[in-house]
């Protein structure tokens, strides 16, 4: 354990790291931007806060970190390694260039939140077909790699964290499924945030609790995207978990289904041959 040892410092070596940049706080972990001095590459280094975690709180977030490890996808975010340096455990990724969060701070072309669904879809749907469930889907978990290449990242940590330290329900609030916030989440629960995360992306509007249709921006939305696509966002954000997909399989053909019709009443709208 590394109780009592001083915080790390940017510009310091954690074996063969240099920490170049702080680049995300919380209450259960620092992430570092930093460089691997032996490979020459620019790496992310997540750092559990050991201050204020358990020993089996470190054993779960091994676990964790061997089970991100098994989920091998273009769109899921890749730990390369995971080890103790100098008493610190330390969860070693490659280095993305901003987050989801960072890019919705400006409004998203069409074409662009169409690719960015259709890797979300598909990164969920890989977690599900290996019984994964994400429990944190957010704009802060999923980071971009270029101008529209993202990776879902933290699969079960923020769960493992927030159950262990508060005790409360998993999940960041704001993307939560009613259910997930009283501590059943689901698969179900994955495709709530999802629902969430696409309207965003398509209206630059994101919807609170309690969820009542319309939301704000369904009317310039009417105008973006087509019916159908529409109805599978209102399915994916229905209150009661029984009615939503069961999966992101599911989730991900109706996408599929429907997303090369929406492009084109897209354009139709906007006088496009």
């Amino acid at each position: 354990m590394a109780s009592g040892k001083q915080s790390l410092r940017v510009g310091s070596r954690l074996g063969k790291f240099r920490l170049d940049r702080r680049i995300g706080v919380g209450g259960f972990a620092t992430v570092y931007a930093a460089t691997d001095t032996l490979l020459g590459i620019k790496v992310a280094l997540k750092i559990p806060s050991l201050d204020h975690v358990s020993d089996d709180m470190l054993e779960e977030f091994r676990r964790e970190a061997r089970m991100m490890m098994k989920l091998d996808h273009p769109n899921i975010q890749p730990i390369r390694d995971a080890t103790f340096i100098d008493d610190y455990f330390v969860i070693v990724s490659p280095l993305a260039e901003k987050t989801l969060d960072d890019r919705l701070k400006k409004r998203m072309a069409f074409g662009t939140a169409c690719s960015i669904t259709q890797q979300l879809y598909e990164a969920v749907a890989h977690a599900h077909e290996h019984k994964v469930i994400h429990c944190d889907i957010k704009p802060e978990n999923i980071l971009m790699f270029g101008a529209s290449h993202v990776r879902l990242a933290d699969f079960g940590i923020a769960k493992v964290a927030q159950a262990t330290i508060s005790g409360s329900g998993t999940g960041t609030v704001g993307y939560m499924s009613p259910e997930q916030a009283m501590g059943k989440p689901s698969a179900r629960s994955d495709v709530f945030s999802l629902g969430l995360l696409t309207y965003r992306m398509f209206s630059s509007h994101w919807p609170e609790y309690p969820f009542r249709w319309p939301f704000p921006g369904a009317a310039s939305l009417k105008k973006r995207l087509h019916p159908d696509v529409i109805a599978m966002i209102r399915k994916s954000l229905s209150i009661e978990p029984h009615q939503r997909f069961r999966d992101a399989n599911q989730m991900l053909r109706v996408w599929n289904k429907n997303h090369l019709r929406a492009i084109r009443y897209y354009r139709k709208q906007r006088g496009e041959s």
